[in-house]
């Protein structure tokens, strides 16, 4: 598409990218409405948090959890400038499936968190993750918690996967937790086939890859 075809086509008020998003989960999760979380003032307009939203569906594929998606990493809104652009933004957005946690009462916010913590990291550092990047969270990855997931693996979202968007590419990067000794296993031979490999495994139960916050070590 040409910078004049997408004058044409869009206009100012229109969120380009996130109704590309929307065209997604829609398909997914037809007549759902998800319960949306965003900070109070935009990154844009000085706000701390990258992320405009956080999006948190209900899923029963497999077991029920939530599936929660982030809207922010990529270009959500109209811009010209980007129609001919290869990525949309950083080209992805954070995805996380978690099974229904005794500790939350009600939705995950801390989830929402923990993306926005990642994604200040991108923002601040310029570096961005790619499937089968792996990181420690330093801790358990839903603080003051007692659990063995203390980091996370990155995959491209089973359901979502990667889109063309007027604004370009974009691809749904799932956040997997890894247990302690995973993490360990990996940090110690840091191949991406490696990665694959345990992901590869942890698909073999677990084919959406759901974190479990009860889950012990594969």
């Amino acid at each position: 598409m040409t910078k004049e075809e997408y004058k044409k086509k869009f206009d100012e008020d229109d969120a380009v990218g996130w109704l590309s998003m929307d065209e997604v989960t829609e398909r997914l999760y037809p007549g759902q409405e998800p319960r949306n979380y965003g900070p109070n003032v935009r990154y844009i307009l000085g706000g701390e948090d990258p992320l405009d939203g956080v999006s948190i569906f209900d899923s029963k594929k497999q077991q029920k959890h939530y599936h929660i998606v982030s809207y922010g990493m990529s270009n959500l809104y109209y811009d010209p400038e980007s129609a001919n652009s290869e990525f949309s933004g950083w080209g992805f957005e954070f995805t996380f499936r978690l099974a229904p946690f005794d500790g939350d009462k009600g939705d995950p916010l801390w989830v929402a968190a923990l993306m926005q913590n990642l994604a200040k990291y991108v923002f601040d550092s310029k570096n961005w993750f790619e499937e089968y990047h792996f990181i420690p969270a330093n801790g358990p990855i839903r603080l003051d918690t007692n659990t063995d997931i203390t980091a996370l693996a990155f995959i491209e979202d089973p359901e979502m996967g990667s889109i063309d968007t007027p604004n370009g590419k974009l691809q749904f990067l799932q956040m997997v937790g890894l247990t302690t000794k995973e993490y360990d296993l990996l940090a110690k031979n840091p191949k991406t086939t490696e990665a694959k490999k345990l992901l590869d495994k942890l698909k073999k139960g677990n084919p959406l890859l759901i974190t479990d916050l009860t889950r012990k070590s594969s």
